[in-house]
């Protein structure tokens, strides 16, 4: 079928109409079944394989990143502010590098392929990692002994270039195996419930849920178990323990091979999207149709991009309409004396090619709402961990064992991990009987409650940073020593992000899985860690600001190297006000949001053919 009219709306979450052409219907019945046995792939049976993989990933890759600000400033001797943007901008890199990732992904190799080689050149970075920690000569002499050569008193010998090459590679590696990873894994999981069955695609947001809770949950042991390695027996085995579990996963991720639904990729999501904007800027003068079915369909040329729905057209941004209209020359024609020419993208797109620009540019207000609750976040592995190690950190007030800085993390995962559980298993059941909604509320409201939560959590955190100053200043441990302060006034800020990442991360997640094209999903989680890497550039670029405007003519700032002498509690309000201002910025747009239209394909019980159902409520 070249040409059709898109099924009208109705009334109800589910419609049917005439069954579809054979050429419409999906294509990933033969992927999902095992050729050899007859047997479904996916399903349950592989959430083992994927989950442990993703555990053994998440216990390498934050033991690694949680307690690395020390192993710089304590390790490398470098400044805290040099060590800070060192850590911002390898983590805006590792989350840049995921659209490389999605790219290969979707278009080239498929995702299994694009995470098992992503998984390899990350244990080359854990391994190079490892070996720069464990042996002295990749590493800059003690202060102590600096001291005793003659370094004078507190002198520090500063690392060396080629010591620094070797942990900027690794650093990269790493940054690179995060891009074939990251935007991969999650779509990969869900590929593995055929959205076909409408019992299936239930469970692909409770996979969402889930997912994240393995990830926080592996989180919980590495900023507990790892860090207290590093701090207590040595970095070698500290980054060792780290590199080991990466290999852990690489074999769990390749040991469910079998059982996998590999969907096939299909082709340059990035190349359609300019074709759409080509052929319309193209046709900017041709007028606009006044009826959709005029608009140019091709069900069977797009069928290995909607093997689970189509879209279908809305009147929004209509300018990108034009490349759907069919003008004098668009269509290929065949003659007796040659065959038929294949269709120009560039001069001609179908409804469907036209819907997925459309849906991409209206995920973008959305999506970068997200980048400043990052910023925000960002802050607990820089900041609050100095400010932390410069609090009575001991366990109990009478016991030697101290809470080492980095694992004060270990609130922020525990906060996220109940606030999931009682989500998934309290506030959804209350709330779909509301709503009627499978996944309780909506991923706006998801996202608008932890922007809310992320706003609180950095203005509480300036006030407890002004008492925590205020106490070191009466404690008389301005300049040295530890404030008679106990960290566990650090608590609430660490618990507040907790509870803001369950609610904006898993709902930016599933916004970006559920409302991107189908044939884009690696590509939209690829964008969901831009805007994280967005949100640590933009902590850098604020650093910086802030750093260089309060600067005074005595060399003062609020944020020195001694946080006693600084401001940081202004920084965190200045935070806190940038936040207000994205939260009303967010909640104008979701209120403005329209979801995209898509027809689900399914199948009727006892009946071999195609149906379809419009989906409106999400």
């Amino acid at each position: 079928m070249q040409r059709g009219v898109a099924a009208s709306a109705c009334s109800t979450t589910e419609c049917t109409t005439t069954p579809l052409p054979p050429q419409a219907q999906p294509m990933a019945a033969e992927a999902a079944m095992d050729g050899k046995k007859g047997k479904k792939k996916g399903g349950l049976r592989t959430m083992p394989f994927i989950f442990a993989n993703e555990v053994a990933e998440k216990l390498a890759v934050v033991g690694f990143s949680t307690n690395m600000l020390t192993y710089l400033t304590q390790q490398m001797h470098m400044p805290l502010a040099k060590a800070a943007t060192t850590l911002t901008n390898f983590g805006g890199t590792s989350a840049m590098t995921p659209l490389i990732g999605a790219y290969l992904a979707d278009a080239c190799i498929g995702r299994f392929w694009t995470i098992a080689g992503a998984s390899v050149v990350y244990q080359f970075g854990m391994a190079l990692l490892t070996v720069s920690a464990a042996l002295p000569q990749f590493r800059p002499a003690p202060c102590k002994a600096a001291e005793a050569a003659g370094g004078g008193s507190g002198a520090c010998e500063q690392a060396l270039p080629w010591q620094l090459a070797v942990l900027y590679v690794s650093l990269f590696l790493n940054a690179v195996g995060a891009g074939g990873y990251r935007p991969c894994i999650v779509a990969f999981g869900a590929d593995q419930f055929d959205e076909s069955q409408t019992a299936e695609r239930a469970r692909t947001w409770g996979f969402f849920n889930w997912y994240y809770f393995c990830n926080g949950a592996s989180q919980l042991v590495a900023v507990t178990a790892v860090v207290y390695v590093q701090d207590n027996v040595g970095w070698g085995w500290g980054l060792g323990v780290p590199a080991f579990c990466m290999g852990v996963s690489v074999v769990a991720f390749v040991g469910g091979y079998p059982m996998y639904r590999r969907l096939d990729p299909s082709g340059s999501p990035f190349t359609r999207l300019a074709q759409v904007a080509v052929a319309a800027v193209r046709k900017r003068r041709v007028p606009r149709a006044d009826d959709p079915g005029r608009l140019y369909e091709n069900d069977e040329m797009d069928a290995p991009i909607s093997m689970y729905g189509k879209l279908v057209h809305t009147p929004q941004l209509s300018f990108f309409d034009r490349a759907a209209i069919i003008t004098d020359g668009d269509l290929p024609t065949t003659d007796a004396s040659s065959s038929k020419q294949p269709l120009n993208l560039w001069r001609l797109s179908t409804v469907h090619r036209v819907e997925e620009l459309k849906s991409v540019v209206r995920m973008g207000p959305i999506w970068a709402a997200g980048i400043l609750v990052i910023t925000a976040s960002s802050q607990q592995h820089t900041f609050s961990l100095q400010q932390a190690s410069t609090m009575d950190r001991r366990i109990a007030p009478h016991s030697s064992f101290k809470i080492p800085a980095g694992s004060m993390t270990v609130f922020t995962m525990l906060a996220m991990l109940v606030t999931l559980f009682v989500y998934d298993r309290a506030l959804v059941p209350l709330a779909r009987r509301r709503t009627g909604l499978d996944r309780g509320i909506s991923f706006l409201h998801r996202m608008g409650v932890g922007f809310t939560i992320s706003v609180a959590a950095s203005l509480v955190a300036g006030f407890i940073e002004r008492h925590r100053r205020e106490a070191a200043v009466a404690g008389g441990t301005t300049d040295a020593g530890t404030a008679p302060l106990s960290v566990y006034w650090l608590v609430p800020q660490y618990a507040l992000h907790g509870v803001a990442e369950a609610f904006n991360s898993v709902g930016h997640l599933e916004f970006m899985y559920d409302q991107a094209p189908e044939s884009m999903r690696s590509t939209a989680t690829a964008l969901f860690w831009l805007s994280i890497s967005l949100g640590s550039y933009v902590s850098t670029l604020l650093i910086t600001i802030v750093h260089r405007w309060s600067a005074g003519p005595d060399g003062s700032n609020w944020l020195p190297d001694n946080i006693n002498r600084g401001k940081l509690d202004y920084f965190y309000w200045v935070v806190t006000l940038l936040q207000v201002m994205n939260l009303v910025y967010y909640l104008i747009c979701a209120r403005q949001y329209t979801y995209k239209p898509v027809q689900h394909y399914k199948e009727e019980e006892g009946e071999d053919k195609s149906m379809v159902e419009l989906q409106q409520k999400v």
